[in-house]
């Protein structure tokens, strides 16, 4: 698996997020939640201007997890059973998966071992899944997806410990 290993802190931005959201398993409501965003992704990009795609998930006290499109603007109107936020964004530790979308869930198992071992302090809010390019036209072990955990103000020497995984 093709995954750093070094976290970055790093800020998200605000970001207009369109989303389908399914609450229960990630596998099961992952999938389900990506399968019913696709089919209206003609819909939503008549009226929205789509500049990528991502995931939000909470796991306490239940699992949360929302696919969806990140938009130029609040979206003036959405096709029924879609949602909309105005994600405010924050402080992140990124870990950067180079690989099949397959890979994520084992990536997430290590990067959740680190920021254990790394002792980061994280916070609650989403944490986000950004896919930097696109299934359709990219080789399946180029994909590149960052997988970003919510911490709090952070500074970069808090990730030099070095410590053996």
């Amino acid at each position: 698996m093709n995954l750093t290993e070094k976290p970055e802190a790093t800020d998200w931005p605000v970001t207009h997020f369109v989303f389908v959201e399914k609450i229960g398993s990630l596998q099961e409501s992952g999938k389900k939640a990506w399968e019913e965003l696709l089919q209206h992704l003609n819909e939503i990009s008549n009226d929205n201007v789509i500049s990528g795609f991502m995931s939000l998930y909470k796991i306490e006290p239940q699992m949360i997890y929302r696919a969806g499109t990140i938009v130029d603007s609040k979206p003036e109107k959405l096709p029924p059973g879609l949602g909309y936020m105005k994600f405010e964004g924050g402080r992140y530790s990124r870990f950067v998966l180079t690989g099949p979308y397959s890979n994520i869930p084992e990536a997430c198992e290590r990067v959740s071992n680190i920021i254990d071992k790394l002792k980061i302090k994280h916070r609650e809010d989403f944490y986000i899944e950004h896919y930097l390019n696109d299934p359709r036209t990219t080789p399946e072990d180029q994909l590149i997806t960052e997988l970003l955990i919510p911490t709090h103000q952070a500074v970069e020497s808090q990730y030099e410990t070095e410590a053996t995984f």
